[in-house]
This record gives C-alpha cells, sequence and structure tokens, in this order.
C-alpha cells in the first residue's frame, strides 16, 4: 500500500513539474510577442529569429554542458532518462517519501532548460534593432551552455563559488530565480548594450533623448499577459511538489502571491507614469506588470498577499524610474529589459529577509554581487571577443534598412512597407 501511495505522489509531482515547465516554455511565446511588439517593424523577423533560435540553442546547449555544470547531472544526461522503478521504491523505503521532492530525473532538467532559456531571452530585447544575428546567437551558445549554468551552481546547485565559499551558508536565498534567471540575463544584457551603443537616432549630440515608438502594441501587451500568465509555472513549479497538503497549500499561495504581485506592479506603474508623464503610458504599464512578476520571484511562498502587493508595487514604481535612468546615461534599451529584470531582480532579492527568515540581507547582497559580476564579466570577455572576431554592430546603412532584410531577407509587414 505505501508503494501504490508513493507511486502516485511521484505521478502527480512528476506531471506538475512538466505542466509548469510548458507554462515556462509558453513564455518564451511571451517575450517574443512582447519584443516585437516594442521594435519597429523593419526589425521584426530578426527579433522573432532570435527568440526562436536561442530556444532551441539553450536546449541544446543545456543538454550537452549546462546541466552537468550546475547539477553534475552528467554530459548529455547521461543516465537520466533511465528509469529504476525498482531503486526509485527502495530509496523511497530507506529514505521515506516525504522529503524534498518526489519527481522524475527527467521533469527536472525540463523544468530547468526552460529557465536557461528565459534568462537568454532577456538579452535578445535589450540588444534588439542593432546587432548582428550571428553574433547573438554565438553568444547564446556560451551564456547558456556555461555562464548561467556555473553561476546555477553557485547557487540552486550549492556548490561553492570557486571554491571560497558558499552562498547557501551566507543567508542567500532566491526561490524562483529572481537573481539567478533575471538579473543574470539583465547583467548579460547590459554588458552587450555598452559594447554595442545605441540605435542611431536615440540621442541627440547635446544630450536630448528620443522616442523610438514600437511597431505593434497590441502584440506587446499579449506578450506581457502571456509572461503573466507563464509566470504561475515559473514560479508555482519551484515549490517543486504538489503531491501532499503541505506543498499543495504553499502552491496555491505561490500563485495568489504571483498574481498579486503583477497587479500592484502594474497600477502602482500606471500611477507613476501618469505623475510623471501626464498620461496613462502603455508601455510602463506592461513593464510594472513584470517588475512586479520578477520583484516577487525570489521569494512568492512566504509574504502575504497584501506584502506580495505592496512588493510588486515598489517593483513597479522602480521599473518606471530606472528606465528614465538608463536613458538618461544614454543606456539605450528598446524594451526595458535591463530595468525590469536587472534592478528589480536586485530588489527582489533584498525584499526576501523581510517574510524569510531563513536569509539575510548580507547574504542576499553577497549573492547579488556574485551573480552580477559573474554574469556581467564574463559576457563581456565574450562579447568584447565577438566584435573582435565577427562583429557584433550591423552597418550604419543595415540599420536604417532594417535588420529584417539584412539578416533574414524577408518583412514581417510586406504589404505595409514601401517600395
Amino acid at each position: 500500500m505505501e508503494n501504490q501511495i508513493f507511486q502516485l505522489q511521484y505521478a502527480i509531482d512528476t506531471f506538475y513539474f512538466l505542466v509548469c515547465g510548458a507554462l515556462v516554455m509558453w513564455m518564451a511565446a511571451g517575450f517574443a510577442m512582447l519584443e516585437a511588439g516594442l521594435v519597429r517593424s523593419k526589425n521584426t523577423t530578426e527579433i522573432l529569429t532570435k527568440n526562436v533560435a536561442l530556444f532551441a540553442i539553450a536546449s541544446i546547449m543545456y543538454l550537452i554542458s549546462g546541466y552537468a555544470i550546475m547539477y553534475d547531472g552528467g554530459w548529455l544526461l547521461n543516465g537520466i532518462e533511465a528509469f529504476d522503478l525498482e531503486g526509485v521504491l527502495a530509496s523511497s523505503a530507506e529514505n521515506g517519501f516525504e522529503g524534498d521532492s518526489v519527481y522524475s530525473g527527467a521533469s527536472d532538467f525540463f523544468f530547468q532548460v526552460v529557465f536557461v532559456a528565459t534568462a537568454m531571452s532577456i538579452v535578445s530585447g535589450a540588444v534588439a534593432e542593432r546587432m548582428k544575428l550571428w553574433s547573438f546567437l554565438l553568444f547564446a551558445v556560451v551564456m547558456t551552455g556555461v555562464i548561467y549554468p556555473l553561476e546555477g551552481s553557485w547557487t540552486w546547485g550549492g556548490k561553492e563559488v570557486f571554491g571560497l565559499y558558499n552562498l547557501g551558508d551566507l543567508g542567500f536565498s532566491d526561490f524562483a530565480g529572481s537573481g539567478i534567471v533575471h538579473m543574470a540575463g539583465a547583467a548579460a544584457a547590459l554588458a552587450g548594450v555598452l559594447l554595442l551603443g545605441a540605435r542611431k537616432g536615440k540621442y541627440g549630440p547635446n544630450g536630448e533623448i528620443y522616442a523610438i515608438p514600437g511597431a505593434n502594441l497590441p502584440l506587446a501587451t499579449l506578450g506581457t499577459f502571456i509572461l503573466w500568465m507563464g509566470w504561475f509555472g515559473f514560479n508555482g513549479g519551484s515549490v517543486l511538489k504538489l503531491g501532499d497538503a503541505a506543498n499543495a497549500h504553499s502552491v496555491a499561495m505561490v500563485f495568489l502571491n504571483t498574481n498579486a504581485a503583477a497587479a500592484g506592479g502594474a497600477v502602482a506603474a500606471l500611477i507613476t507614469g501618469r505623475i510623471l508623464f501626464g498620461k496613462a503610458d502603455l508601455t510602463m504599464l506592461l513593464n510594472g506588470a513584470l517588475a512586479g512578476l520578477v520583484a516577487i520571484t525570489a521569494e512568492p511562498s512566504t509574504p502575504t498577499a497584501l506584502q506580495a502587493t505592496l512588493f510588486g508595487a515598489i517593483g513597479g514604481v522602480l521599473v518606471v524610474f530606472s528606465i528614465i535612468t538608463l536613458d538618461k546615461l544614454k543606456i539605450d534599451d528598446p524594451v526595458g529589459a535591463i530595468s525590469v529584470h536587472g534592478v528589480v531582480g536586485l530588489l527582489g532579492l533584498l525584499l526576501v529577509p523581510v517574510t524569510n527568515d531563513g536569509s539575510s540581507l548580507s547574504g542576499q547582497l553577497i549573492g547579488a554581487a556574485t551573480i552580477f559580476a559573474w554574469v556581467f564579466v564574463a559576457s563581456l570577455i565574450v562579447w568584447f571577443a565577438l566584435k573582435l572576431i565577427t562583429g557584433i554592430r550591423v552597418t550604419e546603412e543595415e540599420e536604417q534598412q532594417g535588420v529584417d532584410l539584412v539578416e533574414c531577407g524577408m518583412e514581417a509587414y510586406p504589404e505595409f512597407m514601401s517600395k
């Protein structure tokens, strides 16, 4: 009877893990639509190509090397595909099945690989409209195969940072990846943007800032709603289990808090935009919702719903001022990815000790500094090498023409383009 109960819990937990992984995979569509909506029409095909290609590259590279680096999972998932029911049951009988996790190792890989793709998706929007497609894809190989997995091994993997210190022992906690996934992606994006430079016409010679509107705000709105929905898998799946009462309640709280934070961030950003600009700014509203989601991702299980709403609201206000500040610093980020995922990702880490007494502010600061320093410096080196070897920016003429025709040979909206 006990074995039958265990097998049922194993099946429920594995199925839940896979469904959450599929929800996170659906976030790739959200990033694609959001970015396609916030770039100009002449750059739409290329941004869509990047989003599909980077997901495929992430899946392959995490299979080849990423999982092995992050979790000692074995190169090419050696031994993961094989399922030994007798061994699983024997382990359950020895250790009890009320442990930390009861799910298939293959489902764990699938859930982890979609997180890798999410981190890389953050980069694509920030470098949009002026980066060479193949240079970006080469960077994706290194980011998803080495850079992200190594910092993941120090955090979720529990390994020491270059043999020096263990972040878990210092009180670092990141439930679903405000720092590990989102800030890491933003750090890689920032390194690329600094070397790449701003889009032509974005900044004037005397410090003027010119808006470059996106071509399709309905698509950007659709992308935000897809991301909002997918985030339930992102945070909810990070509970890791569903097949017992305590974890089922935890999952419900995570879903509740995730939604509350997104709502708080959206409303706060909308009000902040109205105060600053005198209008209801849709792009700030969208980024506010995403900022609320990023802010709660570091710890969605311990706050109350009211606290989650307030945390999201803080993120919504912060992202508006961050976007304005980066523009003043002439750091050109067409979709606001560095602000949403980087600045607010750091906020999310710093909010964890407010409700989780198992973490410490010093541990969160050291963890954030470790993640940012490694990803930023490693990415900067890779971007610089690519700049020397292949170049990372299209020519001024190609940028003016649009990277759709230059890189992909086709337009997203050919019937609307002047001939």
